[in-house]
Parts: C-alpha cells; structure tokens; sequence
C-alpha cells in the first residue's frame, strides 16, 4: 500500500475478524478481544514488534467502522429533518447501532450539527490501559503505515508442511482414508514456538497417482506474524510383490512352462479388489515376450468418467528347460521339424 492511500474497506473487517454485516455488539466484542490479544505489553520482545503493529491497525480499523456507523447514523437523522416521527422498526434499529457502538451516539450529534470537533469524539476507553496511544484522528499517517505493517503479516504464510503418506496399491485402487499423525508448531499466546502433536485423517481417491498432494489448508506451522501454513500430504507408493504400476495400467509377470506355452495354459489370480481372474490359453501359443492386454481391468482413472479404468497387461516369461536328453532333442526336433 502506497503512502497515502487509503486501505481497502475489506481489510478492516478481516483485521476485526468479522463479518461484513456484523452486528455493532459483534464488531465492539472482537475489538476488545483482539485488543487484550495483541497488546504490546503482553508480548515478549521477539514478537513485540508484531504486536504493535496488530496493534495499531486493530484500533485503526475500529475507528473506521465506528465512522461508517456515525455516517449512516447521520445520514438517517439528516433524512428525518429533525422532526420526530412515529417510531419504526428501522427507527430501532438505527438507535439500537447507535446506542451500541462506543461513543456513536456523540458522533452523530456532531455529524449532524452539534458542533463538536470531529478528531476528538468520545469514545468508550480500551479495555486495557495503552502506554501508546494510536489514533486515527490524532494520527492519520501512523495509522496508514499501521495498515502498511499489517498487511505485511497478512500476506505472508508459513511455508507448508510436507509428510508422506505410503499406500498400497490396493488401497490406491479402492480409495481409504488414511490417519496421518505428525508434529506441527504452534504458537503459544505468549509468542514462543512449541511442538504439537496431531492426528488428521488424509483422504486418499480411487486412482491416484505416487506424487499426488493433498493438501488440509491451515494444518501446517504456525509462525509469528504469519498466517498458518498448510499441510501437504504426498501419496507414497508400496511396492507389491505381484503387480507394477505403469499411469492408470497394471502390469503383471506370469512364468509359463515351456510345454504349457506350447500346449495350452490356464492363467488365474487375483485383481486389487480381490476379484479373482482367469483366462484359458488352448489355441494360442505363448511366445518368449508375449503381452495379454485385459481392457479395463487396471487403475481407475482419478478424475475421469466414473468407473473409467486403465488395462492390465500380462506380460509371460516362457521358462525353457536347463537340460535335455539326447531323445527328448531328437523327439522335439522331429515335433517341431514341420512347424513354421
């Protein structure tokens, strides 16, 4: 923010921690919480000058809303031209706000014609005594760099925190919820760094992949003056004795005699979901290399069509004999002499 600019609407009501339409006993309840929080008094050197800095925007910020109220407070009386009316459920509501907010009352005679100086309205004290004194009306630039300072602590945020979580492939392949516990920094009140253990359930979706993130915003470290950072959760992958994973398809490896290769096989096993598969080879000969591709019955597909899924290839390694006899040559030979 440049000197001389005026901070955005927004940003009082995020420095308050309220809502856009607070009510005023809202907006006077988290000002008084927030002052108690962050006065500079109650910090320990190291994290002091934050707590200025808060500080001073905090109650920058409560003057500003406090003006917006005084202002729609005037304009009402302005619009009643000083004439008593019938009381109206609007009428209540503005002299409730009115009543409300700490010195409103007295800004709104004065915005109205009361003659009073607007830099010097009265105001409810704070809650604590203050050694420091910052005010919008006796201070505008201090107040605009209190801004300045304080966005400084909004816009950053704590590096995230990274943890792996490993899978197995069969949880990967039906999705599970997974319990990570791991050890984050907090923030003390006191503005010392301590370590916390904690436990978050990591949500893991059918289909994804050893590298994916999710991340649980706000579940990392805390830091002084910053924003707390996020955790990021890797998905690891195990390693299974069967299968390997290629994307979104399965592999698998199958050792077949050389006779069954040659003269008809049955291959049978099991999927990742535990359905259990096979096929018969009777007219096909199985040759060193050969790939059986099996549409659909590999990874789903994270993000895609539902019940989209990626193959799985069998790939065989045909095991030939170490030894043979001088008669099981000349037989195979005279077998295999009229083949192509």
């Amino acid at each position: 923010m440049g000197k001389g600019d005026k901070p955005p609407p927004e940003l009082y009501y995020e420095i308050l921690h309220v809502a856009r339409d607070a009510s005023p006993q809202g907006v006077r309840a988290a000002y008084r919480s927030l002052v108690r929080q962050w006065h500079p008094d109650k910090h320990p050197p190291e994290s002091r000058p934050e707590a200025e800095a808060r500080f001073k925007a905090i109650t920058e910020a409560y003057e500003a809303l406090l003006d917006q109220q005084v202002n729609r407070a005037a304009a009402f009386a302005a619009r009643d031209g000083g004439r008593r009316r019938s009381s109206s459920p609007a009428d209540k509501d503005h002299r409730a706000a009115a009543a409300a907010v700490p010195g409103m009352a007295a800004r709104s005679s004065e915005k109205a014609g009361g003659g009073a100086a607007p830099c010097t309205p009265a105001r409810e004290e704070p809650p604590l005594p203050v050694k420091k004194v910052y005010s919008a009306c006796s201070n505008v630039g201090r107040g605009r760099r209190a801004f300045a300072e304080f966005s400084s602590y909004v816009v950053r945020k704590a590096p995230p925190l990274e943890r792996r979580v490993e899978c197995t492939l069969e949880e990967l392949c039906s999705g599970c919820n997974k319990e990570v516990r791991y050890t984050r920094d907090v923030v003390t009140k006191n503005g010392l760094i301590t370590k916390k253990e904690v436990t978050q359930t990591v949500r893991v979706k059918p289909g994804m992949r050893k590298g994916a993130a999710v991340t649980l915003e706000g579940a990392g470290d805390e830091r002084p003056g910053c924003l707390t950072g996020d955790a990021v959760f890797v998905i690891s992958e195990k390693r299974h004795k069967r299968f390997k994973r290629l994307g979104d398809d399965l592999v698998l490896r199958a050792r077949v005699p050389l006779v069954s290769a040659l003269t008809g096989w049955q291959l049978s096993f099991r999927l990742l979901g535990g359905d259990k598969f096979r096929y018969a080879f009777r007219d096909e000969v199985i040759c060193p290399g050969y790939v059986k591709v099996v549409k659909g019955h590999g990874m789903p597909v994270a993000g895609g069509d539902r019940g989209a899924h990626g193959d799985l290839m069998v790939k065989f390694d045909v095991v030939f004999p170490e030894n043979l006899t001088d008669q099981q040559r000349k037989g195979l030979a005279e077998i295999l002499r009229g083949c192509d």
